[in-house]
């Protein structure tokens, strides 16, 4: 075996072979070394035994798993080499939207945070709005199945057991339309009565009327939740306020400016958490269209979280229709390289912040999150971000299974961990190999077979897959160009051999039976918009009554595989998207 032979997850940054072979059985001896960079170790293979030295607690846990993966490999003899590894950004996190529908068992906390931990991810998120159960405040989270305080602690102690730091997360200005919808709490709103959104929809409203009041009230909120967790950062949101102006802060706005009455609101959020000792973090999108004001912001304890989703275009390869909803939401064609300047050259403390592209997909979008995670990690290399959180949304019910999040995460942690040695990733075998533990090796092959299937259909969407857009047709996504004869039945077929490969796939982990039947699942919903895509576009394929009849059992099966992973508020809100769709069929 040499050097190329050995494969490694994440692929360390120095590996050298010395040619020999030891005996499995030799002495292994730990020593801390401090020269070493922060979650740094290095590891010795030779004849006289192991050696491993470690910067920190992370650093001895990512060097055990090292030597664990190679005894795996090796199990007759173990390779004389020389490792020496560390990461690229020193934090590496993961953001799991509980706000869209779905909260998770602790079942599936406890898989994740194993998930994590094998990805040498050091930070978890749950995003918050409303499924935190607020003592105060039953009326928002009551049919939510939400979190609570006994949840969050014993989750705090297993992310420290693996070397993870849990941060509380509770959006404090926008997207808090849970709340508002509630009478008890409508005063609160900038627009009490609704807005016409960026897409010139009438929208209910979302967005808490910037005052000293809904400051305090947020805070509130945000230190009930903090007091169940270890870490000092808090992560406060305040992205897309989409109506800010329009309502309550008209005349403020008009006298100031929208950059200048969102950052007052800002700052009252950050001095209160600044009071409490806390680092405050906060979505960088507003400001960024306000470079002029972001060196009002106090550089100590305060971190912007610049977000970006889509993978580098050039502009021309999309109709102006297409770029029009970029940048009515943010994107930009250039992908990171637009969006972290405002910060960098203000030498303002930031993170990168890609996606799984997971959310909107049903099965995923994995060329585009490769090519945003990777941009991320380069751009942020290159522009001085000091972290980098994969974020992972479930807009629109979170239709989307948690295992359809794992291949866009194992390639996001490993660029993050050293981008250049793990920007051409193999994720299949990771996945096969180290996730699934799938004998048959199909299941990495699977996730990527699906997670490419969107891109050949002859459409393209923004934030989402025309496959999604298909099977939800009265959601707000636009599906841009034409859908192909040729493109949409070979999608069709793609998604026949996935269930093929499924059921010839022996995967060992504890949860194989669920990520069976969850990808099972996710494949027949999105086959059913690739079978509305083709209807839409006059090519052969079921009709209206098979239509209804297939809808009707996949939302049954919906049911049954989202309570394998998922708490049981919340189900009908998602569902009923798609009972929409059942009701609409033509």
């Amino acid at each position: 075996m040499d050097e190329r032979s050995l494969r490694l997850f994440p692929a360390p940054r120095q590996l050298a072979r010395a040619g020999g072979w030891v005996e499995p059985g030799v002495p292994l001896r730990s020593v801390r070394d401090a020269t070493l960079p922060a979650e740094g170790f290095a590891l010795r293979i030779a004849g006289d035994g192991v050696r491993m030295a470690y910067a920190d607690a992370n650093g001895r846990r990512y060097a055990q798993a090292a030597l664990e993966q190679l005894r795996r490999q090796c199990p007759d003899a173990l390779p004389e080499l020389e490792i020496r590894d560390w990461p690229d950004f020193p934090v590496r996190g993961y953001l799991l939207d509980t706000s869209r529908d779905r909260v998770p068992t602790r079942a599936t906390l406890e898989r994740l945070l194993e998930l994590l931990a094998l990805c040498r991810i050091n930070q978890l998120q749950l995003y918050t709005e409303h499924s935190f159960a607020y003592r105060d405040h039953a009326v928002v989270w009551r049919d939510a199945s939400p979190l609570d305080a006994d949840d969050m602690r014993w989750l705090d102690a297993a992310c420290r057991a693996h070397g993870v730091e849990l941060v509380a997360n509770q959006n404090c200005f926008g997207h808090m339309g849970r709340w508002l919808q509630h009478a008890a709490y409508r005063a609160r709103a900038e627009c009490p009565d609704g807005f016409a959104g960026p897409d010139g929809r009438w929208r209910r409203a979302a967005v808490l009327a910037p005052s000293e009041e809904n400051a305090r009230f947020a805070l509130e909120l945000v230190r009930e939740l903090r007091a169940n967790v270890t870490s000092r950062r808090v992560h406060i949101g305040c992205d897309e306020t989409f109506e800010l102006g329009e309502g309550r802060s008209r005349e403020a706005v008009r006298a100031r400016g929208r950059g200048r009455v969102y950052l007052e609101h800002l700052l009252r959020l950050l001095r209160g958490l600044h009071a409490d000792g806390c680092e405050g973090l906060f979505w960088g999108d507003i400001l960024r269209r306000h470079p002029e004001l972001v060196g009002e912001l106090p550089r100590r304890d305060s971190v912007a979280l610049v977000w970006h989703y889509e993978a580098p275009i050039e502009p021309a390869s999309l109709p102006a229709d297409a770029r029009a909803v970029l940048a009515r939401f943010g994107f930009t064609a250039a992908g990171f390289a637009e969006q972290v300047p405002v910060y960098a050259e203000a030498d303002f403390p930031y993170w990168v912040c890609p996606g799984t592209s997971a959310w909107n997909s049903l099965v995923g979008r994995l060329p585009n999150a490769r090519a945003n995670l990777l941009d991320a990690a380069r751009v942020g290399l290159a522009n001085g971000a000091r972290g980098y959180l994969i974020t992972d949304w479930g807009d629109n019910g979170h239709l989307q299974p948690p295992s359809v999040s794992f291949a866009p995460l194992v390639y996001g942690a490993a660029v993050a961990w050293c981008e250049a040695r793990n920007r051409d990733l193999e994720t299949a075998w990771v996945l096969d190999a180290l996730v699934f533990e799938d004998a048959a090796g199909a299941l990495g092959a699977v996730l990527e077979q699906i997670g490419a299937a969107y891109a050949q259909t002859g459409q393209s969407g923004v934030n989402a897959s025309p496959l999604h857009i298909a099977l939800l047709p009265q959601g707000a996504l636009p599906a841009f160009g034409e859908a192909s004869e040729r493109g949409t039945r070979g999608v069709l077929d793609v998604f026949e051999d996935a269930l093929a490969a499924l059921a010839r796939a022996r995967p060992r982990c504890a949860d194989a039976a669920i990520v069976r039947s969850e990808l099972a699942q996710a494949i027949r919903l999105a086959r059913h918009g690739a079978w509305r895509q083709r209807r839409a576009a006059g090519f052969p394929g079921p009709g209206a009554a098979a239509l209804r009849r297939d809808l009707a059992e996949a939302i049954e099966a919906q049911r049954a595989c989202w309570l394998e992973r998922s708490r049981p508020g919340g189900l009908a809100d998602s569902v009923a998207r798609l009972e929409a769709t059942l009701t609409g069929t033509a």
